[in-house]
């Protein structure tokens, strides 16, 4: 199967945003876009792409909201190349078994202040947790001006430069190579700077030892880690910013002005299953802008 961005549609406003999103980052990366509806679950009462009449008894809502999606992307995106289709199975396992085939795999979410709702709560965390590959969360809203600078007249639009790719990093945890790579091509095909937030404690064991300042090893490290990566991505911008404390709240004060924020989640399991962090999962509720977890390790 060939590679492609994948989005979850449940009908929810933030399934649309995130399918619109979707289309967008397809086009980025010169892939078709797949639009899935998992598992038996009616979609929610939505507003249609394009307006239709009230559905007819008995008629197969799912079925009528993928074909309306596929054909209204396919339309406001020309040159997309767009197919929808259910999935079988449970929403959770079956949406992580959707991401191994995908670039990258789109839910919707509601962000701040909600964990209990029904795709972001039951559904999306769990994806974000077991998945193989990167899973992008996209609030309802996002649109091509949240991404996008504005000009002088204070307008943002596709044609005004992207705001910032936003990296969270941990140093005191080996950073992977999936997502340094991801933030770096992300903001390679944006023409955009990377900015990354690295999380650190004064007090943490890793720079035990040492001769140096842990400010100093702390730098140190960062220039060691970006330094093959700037090589590659020599047109990318970089720039540092250190969070001490609460790394989650600097990463979502950063969003605010950010095209999409990229964390890392090392593969592990614990006695109750895969999970998220701390950081991550501070994140995922108070981002502003389309978050991405990239699994590594």
């Amino acid at each position: 199967m060939s590679r492609t961005v994948t989005v979850g549609l449940d009908g929810s406003p933030e399934s649309l945003a995130a399918a619109d999103w979707a289309a967008r980052e397809a086009l980025l990366r010169a892939v078709p876009l797949r639009v899935v509806h998992a598992g038996e679950q009616p979609p929610h009462a939505y507003e249609p792409f394009a307006a239709d009449a009230v559905p007819l008894p008995g008629e197969d809502r799912c079925a009528r909201m993928l074909h309306e999606a596929e054909a209204s992307l396919a339309y406001r995106h020309p040159g997309l190349q767009v197919t929808a289709g259910k999935l079988a199975g449970q929403p959770a396992a079956a949406l992580a078994a959707a991401a191994r085939s995908a670039e990258v795999l789109v839910l919707g979410s509601r962000g701040a202040g909600w964990a209990a709702g029904h795709l972001f709560g039951s559904v999306a965390l769990a994806v974000v947790a077991r998945a193989e590959g990167p899973v992008v969360l996209v609030r309802p809203g996002a649109d091509v001006a949240g991404e996008h600078r504005p000009d002088a007249g204070g307008i943002a639009s596709v044609v005004t430069p992207y705001r910032d790719v936003v990296l969270g990093l941990q140093l005191q945890d080996q950073v992977g190579d999936e997502v340094l790579g991801f933030a770096f091509d992300a903001a390679s095909r944006r023409g955009a700077g990377l900015r990354v937030v690295y999380g650190w404690s004064a007090g943490s064991s890793l720079w035990a030892g040492e001769a140096d300042e842990p400010a100093v090893q702390v730098q140190r490290t960062l220039e060691e880690t970006m330094r093959p990566w700037r090589e590659k991505f020599p047109g990318v911008e970089v720039t540092e910013e250190a969070a001490v404390g609460r790394a989650g709240a600097h990463l979502a004060e950063a969003s605010r002005d950010a095209s999409l924020v990229v964390l890392g989640r090392r593969r592990r399991h614990t006695a109750v299953g895969p999970h998220t962090g701390p950081v991550t999962h501070e994140v995922l509720h108070r981002a502003a802008a389309p978050v991405v977890v990239v699994p590594h390790g």
